[in-house]
């Protein structure tokens, strides 16, 4: 070997030993992001478990509390079935076509594929980023659940327990899961560049179209307008808002999917905005009905939870405060005043909060995302673009819910020989008719 091959071998291996540092600096970067994180994996078990809760019982007693006595039970048992039902059908295909990317540039604008029918090739080594694929799967499907249970709220105390179920399960399948993917599956809205933090397109638009549509498509309740129909127990109203509010740092932080400043500053936001809106909500309705009522309290609650949900990831305190104030203002008029003006029958007011709150909080995160409010965004040059992106993705998900709605309201009625129970039923109440129980002994 000659001088000079020996000294460029020799300045071969003296750079490759210098190199092997930076090497192995960036193999263990590399192992960083997805090994596993024992402190995200623990904080997203619990929040699981927190989203869970605000379905059973959060939403189930929320609801339970605002129907007449005659009609709890059936609420209950409807948020019962939809978990279960949900449950199974985001294992068995809707986490796959959800998640996944589809072949075709196009479909996968609004659909993945059936590469994770019931979950498989997911083992107990399958990582999302750094908690377990398990976990993600979990987590999210304590979404699925609640979205189509917000629905039922919208033609409460009017239809067929069998019609419920089908219409949901069809409207699970052909509008939950493509927004679902459309905005956190590589779809539409993730190329638009619109943010939905934690759920305001996926989940409280998607539902309250879905409810607003139901409602005209059924038709009022017997009685509507005319006759008395106060909610049967404010307390357990204001227990379940309570349960919602709490359950909701596991549907916002926890949607940070970490344990971090992000999930801590998503908690923070969700809780200033949601403390907005209820003294915001309390002020009006004192102004305008003369007194604060206790639903009146609950119900601004959740409007400042659904308006934060979207934006939670990106804003900051000064946000939180406008878009608690913002929501509280519409949801209330929306309740309380735009359905009596139309007079559509939604009965536990499911646009009125979550469809009017979501909208203001999907379009507003992309003003209140930007450093000026204290949001983690850039600059105001881009708030244009921003907000474009935000209500071309509330458009598209209004549009699609509608459409999806009246399909399944279609098939449930053919199949269930129409959607409402008869008249003695709905007069007699629900419980007993759909269910052969009563809510309360005499």
């Amino acid at each position: 070997m000659t001088s000079k091959n020996k000294t460029g071998w020799l300045s071969l291996a003296v750079s490759s030993l210098l190199a092997l540092p930076a090497m192995a600096e960036e193999a263990a970067a590399d192992a960083a992001t997805t090994a596993l994180n024992g402190a995200d994996t623990a904080w997203i078990i619990v929040a699981s478990a927190l989203v869970l809760m605000m379905t059973l019982p959060g939403l189930a007693l929320f609801y339970g509390g605002l129907v007449r006595s005659k009609n709890v039970l059936s609420i209950l048992v409807q948020c019962f079935a939809i978990t279960a039902i949900m449950s199974l059908l985001w294992v068995a295909f809707g986490y796959s076509f959800a998640s996944t990317s589809s072949g075709s540039e196009f479909l996968n604008g609004f659909i993945g594929n059936a590469d994770k029918l019931f979950l498989k090739g997911i083992t107990v080594d399958s990582m999302s980023g750094t908690i377990p694929e398990s976990l993600f799967v979990m987590f999210q499907m304590t979404f699925a659940i609640i979205t189509p249970a917000l629905i039922v709220g919208a033609f409460a105390e009017r239809m067929k327990f069998s019609a419920v179920l089908i219409f949901s399960t069809i409207w699970f399948i052909i509008s939950y899961i493509p927004v679902w993917h459309m905005a956190w599956g590589g779809g539409w809205f993730h190329a638009m560049g619109a943010i939905d933090f934690a759920g305001g397109t996926v989940v409280h638009i998607n539902a309250a179209v879905a409810g607003l549509v139901a409602c005209l498509f059924i038709g009022k309740r017997k009685g509507f307008g005319t006759s008395p129909m106060h909610p049967h127990s404010v307390p357990m109203v204001l227990t379940g808002a309570g349960l919602l509010w709490v359950g909701w740092f596991g549907f916002n932080a926890g949607s940070a999917l970490a344990a971090d400043g992000s999930a801590a500053m998503a908690m923070l936001v969700t809780h200033v905005a949601t403390a907005t809106a209820v003294v915001t909500w309390m002020i009006v309705e004192w102004i305008v009905d003369g007194k604060p009522t206790a639903v009146g309290v609950a119900t601004g609650a959740v409007a400042g939870l659904v308006a934060i949900t979207p934006a939670a990831g990106d804003v900051g305190p000064m946000g939180a405060m406008g878009l608690g104030l913002i929501s509280g203002v519409v949801c209330f008029f929306f309740a309380t005043r735009l359905k009596h003006i139309f007079k559509y029958d939604d009965s536990l007011d499911v646009f009125g909060v979550h469809g009017a709150g979501a909208i203001v909080g999907a379009i507003f995160a992309g003003v209140f995302c930007f450093e000026e409010f204290g949001g983690s965004g850039g600059n105001l040059e881009s708030m244009g673009a921003q907000v474009w992106a935000q209500t071309a993705s509330v458009l598209i998900t209004i549009a699609w819910s509608g459409v999806a709605t009246i399909i399944g309201l279609v098939i449930a009625k053919v199949c269930c020989g129409g959607l409402r129970v008869d008249d003695k039923t709905e007069i007699e109440g629900l419980d007993y008719a759909e269910h052969g129980e009563t809510s309360y002994s005499d």
